[in-house]
């Protein structure tokens, strides 16, 4: 079973024309099977209001369906964490009333550049022209949501981001690096015994308590994953954010699903230490924001060192 994974920007109410809706909180999926392929759709329905959700919604999804239905700050938000995390493969579309060269102008140097253009209407028959991004080696699962089910047990949702997961495989949890075992493994609501990256599944844990575990948190047997509590990042200030930073100011981290509190403990270079421990996997983007702001709330970006 193959599995592709999209993220709904813009309009979110157009996730409904891909797949049939599944959990919902601050982040909301859909997916549909075609033909031994599983669709995946996750739209930040927390997003405007809260920008955590956005970041989280990116990072679960290879690819981006960004409708766009009206150009405002929220929009440049958008383009602006799809640059940061540099996801570089998508869909553009919009609806008549955007003006297309005020939107030309707002993707210009971003990664929103390379996105295919089509109208709203062709946008499912274009999804499967996208290949399935296996990633081989270690098992990683990164979390986004997990429930107590009764006569159950732990039930931990989230994506396999690289290698494999079986049924009965012993993994380890981070931060708390307690080692769980897969009772039971399901794809698409169907149990399987095994699922390959990028799978989206649900897994029943032996050993581990469902409040032990929180989105953002990884199961993983790479012994390269760091658990660290302060970090030094090639930091590049977004060119909207303004204000100046300092010394000893607080911020929101966006790692992965993390979402963690740091205090800036140098500017130059950019050193980060963090209230709780934090997991540091190969390819991360640290995403600085600031959600009070009224305005800008991106600071910037950068990759750990």
């Amino acid at each position: 079973m193959e599995s592709v994974n999209f993220v709904i920007l813009g309009d979110q109410e157009i996730a409904t024309d891909f797949g049939k809706k599944g959990t919902s909180t601050d982040l909301t999926l859909f997916d549909r099977k075609e033909s031994e392929k599983i669709y995946t759709f996750v739209t930040p329905n927390g997003f405007p209001e809260k920008i955590q959700p956005l970041f989280q919604a990116i990072a679960l999804a290879e690819y981006v369906i960004f409708h766009v239905n009206t150009l405002d700050k929220f929009t440049g938000e958008q383009i602006l964490a799809l640059d940061a995390l540099g996801k570089k493969d998508g869909i553009l579309s919009h609806s008549y009333d955007v003006d297309e060269s005020r939107l030309d102008l707002m993707i210009k140097g971003t990664v929103l550049e390379g996105y295919k253009k089509i109208e709203q209407d062709k946008i499912k028959e274009e999804l499967a022209n996208f290949a399935v991004e296996k990633k081989d080696g270690s098992t990683s699962i990164v979390i986004d949501h997990t429930f107590d089910v009764k006569g159950v047990g732990t039930v931990a949702l989230g994506k396999v981001l690289s290698g494999k997961i079986t049924q009965y495989d012993k993994i380890n949890h981070y931060p708390s690096e307690i080692e769980a075992m897969v009772k039971s493994i399901q794809m698409h609501d169907d149990d399987v015994k095994e699922s390959v990256s990028p799978a989206r599944v649900g897994l029943s844990l032996k050993n581990i308590k469902h409040d032990e575990i929180t989105r953002g948190d990884v199961l993983s047997n790479d012994p390269s994953i760091k658990t660290v509590t302060e970090i030094t990042i090639d930091f590049k200030q977004n060119q909207f954010f303004k204000a100046n930073l300092a010394e000893n100011q607080m911020c929101l981290v966006s790692i992965g699903l993390q979402i963690k509190a740091a205090k800036f403990a140098s500017v130059s270079p950019m050193k980060l230490i963090f209230e709780k421990p934090v997991i540091i996997m190969p390819e991360d983007v640290c995403v600085l924001l600031k959600p009070e702001s009224n305005s800008v709330r991106i600071i910037g970006s950068g990759t750990p060192q």
